[in-house]
């Protein structure tokens, strides 16, 4: 990660609904602070632009939102030439860094418990990746998709899959013991100078250039029960994680409501005026309040439009036209330019693997 395309991504044009909303823990940005101080590097440096102290990082009552952990991870990628930096930052990560979200995941009674926990609760620790559990036959598949950076060129979005991939693997071996290890790990993007890295880190073959990004490993890994598993601390745990879901939903603002329209009308998205009337606003305030959250209905289409056509190439067997139908495309051809724009692929090369 040389920085060389660090400020090409406006957070604008991938912005969420909660990219600007002050929920999250400072975990994550902190294992990045910490990491990039062991080089010499002042966490006022690492923090500039963010209006966080470094002596708030370690303060349980602190809540960051996207965009500052956003202009951090730019920060890292302008201040450092390790660029195996996020690996190594991924690496801090434990499952008791993660608060109670963590404890709820360790006092489980199985790993299919866990599974459903990651489900449900994974977006209240305000997480770089979007992660997926499932099981191939004797095999586990993870799949980590960054949650807001989708340009897979850019360093940014290689920066938040080796975090994710990095404290992937130091939770698993947390959970399972310090023996467990992946059987293979595909990546979305073309191989980086550091490959070595990667190497050295997972102990397993790294293939580079591919569709997804995943982590694999055997089922017998997780099979059994769960070594810490309690249920009264399971059940107060989760009730926490309820909490702090609400808290985060309901930090989404007029963002997650468009949003929740858009994707209760796949295939008919109504235009700009017909949300409005829907969410009871003018659509002149419905523009100036988005654009105060950081965002657009342009982008809030795209960003829904995006990770649904993902989904059917990943779990459907829908043709192109059929998806392009369900996006609102009149013509296919539309269709595979925009997700080429977004994915650096064509949708028929995107689904291959």
């Amino acid at each position: 990660m040389d920085g060389q395309n660090a400020e090409v991504l406006s957070p604008a044009e991938t912005v969420p609904s909660s990219f600007s909303a002050q929920v999250f823990s400072t975990r994550i940005l902190a294992a990045v602070v910490y990491e990039l101080q062991q080089k010499g590097i002042p966490p006022e440096a690492t923090l500039e632009g963010t209006h966080i102290a470094p002596a708030q990082l370690d303060d349980h009552t602190t809540r960051t939102s996207y965009r500052q952990l956003d202009r951090v991870l730019r920060n890292t990628l302008l201040l450092t030439r390790d660029p195996a930096i996020a690996l190594r930052a991924g690496r801090r990560m434990r499952i008791t860094s993660y608060g109670m979200y963590g404890y709820a995941v360790l006092s489980s009674e199985t790993f299919d418990d866990v599974r459903r926990i990651v489900t449900r609760y994974k977006h209240v620790v305000g997480p770089l990746v979007d992660t997926s559990i499932q099981k191939d036959g004797e095999t586990v598949v993870c799949r980590l998709e960054p949650m807001y950076w989708h340009d897979v060129s850019q360093d940014i979005y290689r920066f938040a899959v080796e975090f994710g991939l990095a404290a992937s693997l130091a939770i698993r071996k947390d959970l399972c013991g310090p023996d467990f290890g992946f059987s293979e790990v595909s990546l979305a993007y073309p191989a980086p100078g550091h490959r070595a890295v990667y190497e050295d880190m997972f102990g397993c073959p790294v293939r580079f250039g591919g569709q997804v990004n995943a982590a694999y490993y055997d089922q017998a890994w997780v099979d059994g029960p769960m070594p810490l598993a309690d249920a009264r601390s399971n059940s107060m745990a989760r009730e926490m994680c309820d909490q702090l879901l609400r808290e985060v939903n309901q930090a989404g603002g007029i963002a997650a409501e468009v949003q929740k329209v858009l994707v209760g009308r796949l295939g008919h998205f109504p235009n700009m005026d017909s949300i409005a009337e829907l969410v009871g606003m003018h659509p002149r305030a419905l523009r100036r309040k988005l654009q105060s959250e950081g965002t657009s209905f342009r982008h809030l289409l795209s960003d829904v439009r995006m990770r649904l056509a993902v989904e059917y190439l990943q779990k459907t067997m829908l043709t192109n036209e059929e998806i392009a139908h369900r996006l609102g495309y009149r013509d296919p051809a539309n269709f595979r330019h925009a997700f080429k724009r977004w994915k650096g692929r064509s949708p028929s090369a995107f689904r291959a693997e």
